[in-house]
């Protein structure tokens, strides 16, 4: 396997002028980062059943205590990397607890009257039992009394099981999230879930060795755990601001935001504590108004707005203030005007991206002149660790006016390959392209290599001189990147170039954990979108369906090449097929196949087998950086 490279003197040269405009560093940071420490095990290493590490700080100690920052990481970044890599448990304020650092997010444990109330279980469910383990051993083995969702995002509900067991949920212990939620986890999680989750490789540097050279920090907190990922309903839903519970004698008091950090989100205020949780909506940096793991266009004037309600709500009766990423902050006076700064950010990013494209400035121009003002580029806690100005400015452009620009250049471009093709023979062929890219790259114009040389790579994959230059070019870039998430692609990208991976027998499936814990209405709507229209045509096929254990019925439809279901209904005339959620996901992915014991069908089996023929089965390894 190809190794990466050094940093080039251009690298250098970049790094070393941006020290010089990044903000005074008092360790202001670093003292609320380990403020109210308690605990921690080793190397926060946790294991699965199996015994492989699903989580493994100690991988990160190259960063540790007077490691310098080496000339392949942004300085800036590195300073991120160090603050996300102070893991343990921690006191918020007496009753409130975090584990941060265990997992891409923070769980929070708030003490009631005979438990705890779990506030967003992680990723997967080993480090949230482990987390949990860890508050039990300091602070009582007590009962898990709630758990709370903060949003639809998979880091904050996809480790419940290591925090409820079975019996938890069968008998109906309260789950509360804000309204949508489940709409929205399934969205994003699910039907869109296989491409996402590639891309997600990318975005957190999942498949990148742990060192200089390669993974430091996703920004928003150090990588994403690999462990057991499920999606269990609420119970409760939240869908008013101002609604207040009690639960396990702790008062709640929620403020429902939606369109903000996530399409489904909300905030909320403890009185007895004077704390509040700011959920995503504010964290220690520039967050995403648009992922690049792809995600819908987020709202940044929602967004704004909604912090702004935060502080006329809480602001004045605030002594601390914690959030599901970062470390807290501490005081009335600390707490808001951090979250002033934060509601100015994205307010900013909106306003001036919209000033611009009202002077007929496309989404690149903008991207490449917005600026932040003194008075918030002044703080670490606004610069671009996760999202980027660049990104986002053009991710209020599409949310306003789309992905055309308005030049009809732009309206029906060519695909990749097709485009790649030409753009090569117009260059002269591929020594002459590589020519110009390897110029170039002497000169340390690595965005423009990037450009040229992708075309040829796409028109001729099998060029390694055209993958290994891009690869060079792209993992400069990530050495100069201050975002952990543009450092994680660029490299990702040029690990993948310079080793492709050889074609698999059958395809890996992304979001089939998630699927065997959909509610079934949930599931069924998650199959249309795998229904094949080109082999589907012109038929039509109908069949009832009965899950045996979630004792549902539907009527399943194909026509006009598009899936239906309907609850509560029959077709007589149809064949019936009973089975469980799990033998149907079984059945999707290929694990199993008909006739098999766990599916009864009364009837013509062969609309059912015709139509499990129509569903693709997505390959999770598709290829991103070549065709």
């Amino acid at each position: 396997m190809e190794q990466p490279k050094d940093a080039t003197e251009a690298t250098r040269q970049a790094l070393a002028s941006l020290v010089k405009t990044l903000p005074q560093d008092t360790g202001e940071d670093f003292e609320l980062a380990r403020k109210g420490f308690i605990a921690t095990i080793p190397g926060a290493k946790i294991l699965n059943a199996h015994g492989h590490a699903v989580w493994d700080m100690g991988t990160f100690a190259f960063e540790g205590e007077g490691c310098d920052c080496p000339d392949t990481v942004n300085p800036s970044l590195w300073r991120q990397a160090k603050l996300n890599s102070i893991h343990g448990l921690f006191e918020v304020t007496p009753g409130i607890y975090q584990v941060r650092n265990f997992d891409l997010s923070n769980i929070t444990f708030i003490e009631g009257d005979t438990g705890y109330i779990v506030i967003d279980p992680l990723i997967s469910a080993e480090p949230a039992a482990a987390a949990l383990a860890l508050m039990r051993e300091h602070r009582g083995n007590k009962p898990v009394t709630a758990v709370i969702y903060t949003h639809s995002h998979v880091d904050h509900y996809g480790g419940v099981k290591g925090v409820l067991s079975d019996e938890d949920i069968a008998k109906g212990l309260q789950i509360i999230a804000p309204e949508g939620f489940l709409e929205e986890a399934v969205s994003e999680n699910v039907l869109a879930g296989n491409a996402m989750g590639r891309r997600a490789t990318y975005m957190y540097g999942a498949l990148l060795p742990r060192n200089a050279r390669g993974h430091v920090d996703a920004g928003l907190g150090k990588t994403v755990s690999m462990g057991q990922v499920s999606l269990v309903p609420p119970t409760v839903s939240i869908s008013k601001s101002g609604t207040r519970m009690v639960i396990d004698g702790v008062e709640i008091v929620f403020q429902v935001t939606p369109g903000t950090e996530a399409p489904a989100e909300m905030n909320f205020y403890f009185p007895q504590f004077k704390a509040l949780c700011m959920a995503e909506n504010c964290s220690c940096h520039l967050h995403n108004i648009y992922t690049p793991r792809g995600a819908q266009v987020r709202d940044a004037k929602a967004w704004s707005w909604y912090i702004d309600e935060a502080i006329e709500l809480f602001g004045d009766k605030t002594d601390v203030l914690f959030a599901s990423h970062h470390w807290p902050r501490w005081g009335s006076e600390a707490a808001v005007s951090f979250l002033k700064k934060q509601r100015d950010l994205y307010k900013y990013v909106h306003d001036q991206t919209l000033r611009m494209a009202n002077h007929g400035m496309t989404p690149l121009e903008i991207a490449e002149e917005l600026k932040l003002p003194p008075t918030l580029a002044a703080e670490w806690y606004t610069r671009g660790y996760y999202g980027t100005l660049n990104h986002n400015a053009k991710a209020v452009y599409q949310r306003y006016l789309g992905w055309f620009d308005g030049n009809p250049a732009n309206l029906h471009k060519h695909p990749p390959v097709e485009a790649a093709k030409r753009y090569v023979d117009l260059a002269g062929g591929s020594d002459a392209l590589l020519a110009k890219g390897r110029a170039a790259f002497e000169k340390g114009d690595y965005r423009w290599v990037c450009e040229l040389v992708n075309h040829l790579v796409f028109a001729d994959p099998g060029n390694a001189e055209a993958r290994h230059l891009q690869a060079d070019a792209l993992e400069q870039l990530g050495y100069q990147a201050e975002s952990g998430p543009w450092r994680a692609f660029y490299l990702t990208a040029a690990m993948e170039l310079r080793n492709p991976r050889p074609p698999s027998d059958a395809p890996r499936q992304g979001a089939a954990g998630q699927l065997r814990t959909l509610p079934a209405e949930q599931l069924l709507d998650s199959l249309s979108v795998r229904l094949n229209g080109e082999k589907a045509g012109e038929r039509e096929l109908a069949f009832n369906i009965h899950f045996t254990d979630a004792r549902e019925r539907f009527l399943v439809t194909v026509e006009n090449a598009v899936f239906h279901h309907y609850p509560e209904k029959e077709r007589k005339s149809a064949p019936t097929v009973s089975l469980t959620r799990e033998a149907l996901v079984n059945l999707v992915t290929g694990e199993i196949s008909l006739p098999h014991e766990s599916v009864e069908i009364d009837g013509d089996a062969a609309s059912f087998a015709t139509f499990l023929s129509l569903l693709d089965r997505f390959d999770f390894w598709f290829e991103i950086v070549m065709p």
